[in-house]
Order: C-alpha cells, then sequence, then structure tokens
C-alpha cells in the first residue's frame, strides 16, 4: 500500500482523471456459435460464453476470433456484468462482449480488469426480467485512468491474491479427487458381505410441505431443496421449521435415521443422504425417505455418496425434467458391511467414517478447512482491491 501511495502523490498528488469506457477502449459483440457447431469443428481454442463455470469455456473449436489480449464480458442473463481477463487465441458467443484497449500505455488490460470486476455489475439493467450489460451500457462505465506506474502496481499486489486463491483451488480440487479415492477404496471390502439396503432396514417416505410452509422457529423440518444447497453428511439441527400443527401429521425421521432425497434435476443427484444426529425427530419432505437401520448412521450416509452406490441405483432410476428413484429401486443396492462375531462390526464402521469426515471437513467444511481459508482469502482480496481502486477524481477544470 505504501509504495501506490507514494506513486499517487508522485504522480497525481490532485486525483485522477475517470473517463468513460467507450472513449478509451473499442467494444465488440461475439457470433452465434451452436453446440453443433463446436461438435463438427472441434479443436484446441476456447469458446468463451454466458455462463462462469469452468471459466466460461464452453467448448473447443479448430479455428479463432481473437489473438491477443482482451477483457470479456457476460451480456445477457444472470451472470450479465461479469468479467474476465483473456489473453491468447479464442472465440466468444453473441452472449459475451469484447473489450479491445486503444492506448496500452495510458491503460493496463489487468488494472482495467480489476476495476470492471467491482464496477460493471452496477451498469446490469434488469428492467425486462432478463438482466442485460449490453455495448451500449457498458461502453459508460467511468473508468480512472491514474498513471501507468500506478496500475502497474496495483495490477501486481492483486495479482498476488489472486494467485494465491488459484493455488488454494487447486489444492481444494486435489483434495476432492483425493477423497473421491479413499471413500471408493474404504468402501471396497473384500472380506465384508454385501447386503441389500431393504434387508438391513425400512424406507419410509416423507409427507407434503412447501417452501412458504416454512419458518424460523417451531418443529424442525428438512425439506428435499435443502439436502442440496445446505446439508452435507450428517446434521444434528434443522435449517428450517414448520408450525406445530401443519407438522403433526407429517412423517419424521429419529436420531440414527438417514434422509435419503429421492427427486432432483440429474440423476448424480439422486440417492443423497444425511444422517440425522439431532436430540428430537426432524419432518421429512415428500420427495425424500427416512431410512431406519442398525448401522452407524454416518458409515451409511458417506456410502451414499459412492460411485459403488449410484452405478447399482442409475438403472431404477426415472428421467424426464425431475429425475427419480423409489424405495424399491433404493432397496435393491448393495452396501458391504463389516461383521465380528455374527454382528455389524460398529467399531470398523466408525474408524471409516472417522477418515472419511476429515476428508470432509476439509474440503466442505466452511467453518474450517480449506473452503474456510479460501473465503478468508477472498474477502481480504476484494477488502484491498476495493481500497486499492479508490481514486480522488482530478477537477476538470484544472
Amino acid at each position: 500500500m505504501n509504495k501506490v501511495e507514494k506513486l499517487i502523490n508522485e504522480l497525481c498528488p490532485d486525483g485522477v482523471e475517470f473517463k468513460e469506457l467507450g472513449e478509451v477502449c473499442e467494444l465488440k459483440r461475439g457470433r452465434v456459435i451452436s453446440k453443433k457447431y463446436i461438435k463438427e469443428n472441434q479443436g484446441d481454442y476456447p469458446v468463451y460464453s454466458s455462463q462462469t463455470l469452468n471459466n466460461g469455456v464452453i467448448g473447443r473449436i479448430n479455428t479463432y476470433d481473437f489473438d491477443g489480449e482482451f477483457i470479456n464480458w457476460t451480456t445477457d442473463g444472470a451472470n450479465a456484468g461479469t468479467v474476465f481477463y483473456r489473453k491468447g487465441k479464442f472465440s466468444i458467443t453473441n452472449v459475451s462482449g469484447l473489450i479491445k484497449i486503444y492506448n496500452t500505455n495510458k491503460l493496463n488490460y489487468k488494472f482495467l480488469f480489476y476495476w470492471l470486476s467491482i464496477e460493471a455489475k452496477n451498469y446490469v439493467y434488469s428492467g425486462m426480467g432478463n438482466p442485460k450489460l449490453m455495448s451500449n451500457q457498458m461502453e459508460k462505465v467511468l473508468i480512472p485512468i491514474p498513471p501507468l506506474p500506478i496500475q502497474e502496481e496495483i495490477v501486481k499486489i492483486l495479482d498476488t491474491f489472486t494467485e494465491l486463491e488459484a493455488e488454494l483451488e487447486a489444492e481444494l480440487e486435489a483434495r476432492k479427487k483425493q477423497y473421491e479415492y479413499y471413500r471408493e477404496k474404504l468402501y471396497n471390502i473384500t472380506d465384508a458381505p454385501s447386503k441389500l439396503l431393504g434387508e438391513i432396514g425400512t424406507f419410509t417416505r416423507g409427507k407434503r410441505f412447501v417452501k412458504k410452509d416454512m419458518k424460523n422457529s417451531g418443529i424442525p423440518c428438512i425439506h428435499y431443496g435443502e439436502m442440496y444447497t445446505h446439508y452435507s453428511i450428517w446434521a444434528n439441527k434443522a435449517k428450517s421449521y414448520l408450525d406445530p400443527e401443519h407438522a403433526k401429521n407429517l412423517r419424521r425421521a429419529k436420531t440414527g435415521d438417514v434422509i435419503i432425497v429421492q427427486a432432483g434435476e440429474t440423476v448424480e443427484d439422486l440417492g443423497r443422504g444425511v444422517a440425522w444426529l439431532g436430540d428430537s425427530d426432524v419432518v421429512v419432505h415428500d420427495a425424500c425417505y427416512i431410512f431406519s437401520h442398525n448401522l452407524e448412521p454416518k458409515y451409511v450416509s458417506h456410502f451414499l455418496r459412492t460411485r459403488r452406490f449410484h452405478e447399482q441405483i442409475k438403472s431404477y432410476v426415472s428421467s424426464g425434467k425431475i429425475s427419480s428413484i423409489n424405495s424399491k429401486g433404493l432397496s435393491k443396492a448393495k452396501i458391504p458391511i463389516p461383521f465380528k462375531n455374527g454382528k455389524p462390526d460398529l467399531v470398523k464402521q466408525k474408524q471409516i467414517v472417522e477418515i472419511l469426515d476429515k476428508f470432509d471437513a476439509l474440503v466442505n467444511d466452511i467453518s474450517q478447512g480449506l473452503p474456510a481459508e479460501i473465503e478468508a482469502r477472498r474477502q481480504q482480496y476484494e477488502f484491498y482491491r476495493n481500497k486499492l481502486l479508490t481514486f480522488k477524481e482530478k477537477n476538470k477544470s484544472e
């Protein structure tokens, strides 16, 4: 920070000039590039679209429309106003825009990227329901233009933060793969018999309630949508509640039961389980089953995340706009069960759970482990980005 402040005091003590983006840059739109076109022209050059997953890449083709350094932004949809720094050979679709700086001796691409990552969203128009940031709006974004040495020093600092976050993201991805590997390995127990879920427990379907019924206090409940957005391997507290009068005729999971979701947008979503470890019973939505059994609860819910389990149930899935599976299909899946003296070996099950719980906390727990560290670094980056990119505007009469 001291070096940036020193440069500002030396080079622009009276403030910096602001200009509209359209004055200092050329703005373009991409072209229509269909999935069919990508499939028929596969190659090495990325095609960027409006999505933010996978850095916006929707495929790779054998030609490119642009070569060099640019800023790319999303023009339409939920991600409108999201900006990316691009360098190399690539193409963009018609729901993306491209920014080319007229004079790189006056404006640095990375500096512009960092500025727009804050400011562009403020120019998104959502009047007709579909958010948009078209070129005629984007070109009005006001850009500070401090002397180039200041821009370069700010970029150097912010790049350090983003590189650190990228390293943590890469480590998280590696740990997730390691977690998946050991999860599959630990359930590949060659000397343990496998039992059908239908043999070792019972499935009871929950009863219907809707989101508008849910409250901040009352009888704890789990809605099937929360199985994807809120819960992981186990839970001892509910996120939502129901009025006691409403809840009295609904079905509940007891402590130790595993709640299994039976409906979702994709086949991969189905069968996700949460071991309920709360002190009281919890009401369960009708798009879930309550699995009652005599195993270690988290041993079951970890198993429900394995490829081994999902390979077994996929032939019983009914696919459509919403995929689903019934209790008969779930009951056909076999789970390996360590036995000792003719009884399920709960000690062995708990040993497996203990190993997998450590991995789960490392890769999924937002209060500790890598997700917590990534979030802390992201907040630190945003703090310094906002601080570094705050400029006094130069008096235009000077």
